[in-house]
């Protein structure tokens, strides 16, 4: 039997299936480390702030901001029709003249949309909106000489619509 053994043909090793296999785990690590570094490299980290000591001192100029809107009494309800394409909405108070909307995209500020609301005399207003995006939106509504704000996060479509109180 040994004679049989050592008689066989021997074959190369890259003609085997075994070394392959062992090989194969180790090479997609290598290609999967490759594309999370082009990653890491070409997509922009959005969420990031540049200047985030402005933005932190800011801060208090918007609770101050909530502050007025709670005094006002003020809440606001939004919803995204999408077979027409029209986000409605209502604004408990009469006189607070143009608003100003702005959704800001979770992650990326290129899809960010600002609009200039005009209710009428019962607080409604309608506009025209380009698809959502399905995301998680940060709303932002403020008076037109920025003197309060209501906001708020919108999970959509998960919810159709959404409140917004001052904090």
């Amino acid at each position: 039997m040994s004679n049989a053994i050592l008689n066989m043909p021997v074959t190369p090793w890259w003609k085997q299936r075994w070394p392959w296999l062992l090989m194969l785990g180790p090479a997609s690590v290598m290609v999967a480390t490759s594309y999370t570094a082009w990653l890491a490299i070409k997509t922009p980290d959005a969420v990031v702030v540049g200047d985030y000591y402005t933005q932190g001192k800011a801060i208090n100029q918007d609770l101050r901001r909530d502050r007025v809107a709670a005094q006002l009494g003020l809440s606001m309800t939004l919803g995204y029709d999408v077979a027409s394409g029209v986000m409605t909405g209502r604004i408990n108070r009469q006189d607070t003249g143009p608003l100003m909307l702005h959704l800001s995209h979770a992650t990326q500020p290129e899809k960010d949309i600002k609009l200039m609301l005009v209710p009428d005399a019962e607080g409604h207003f309608s506009t025209r909106l380009p698809m959502l995006e399905r995301s998680r939106w940060v709303v932002l509504v403020e008076g037109q000489k920025r003197e309060w704000r209501l906001a708020g996060a919108w999970v959509w479509p998960a919810n159709r619509s959404i409140k917004l109180l001052p904090d």
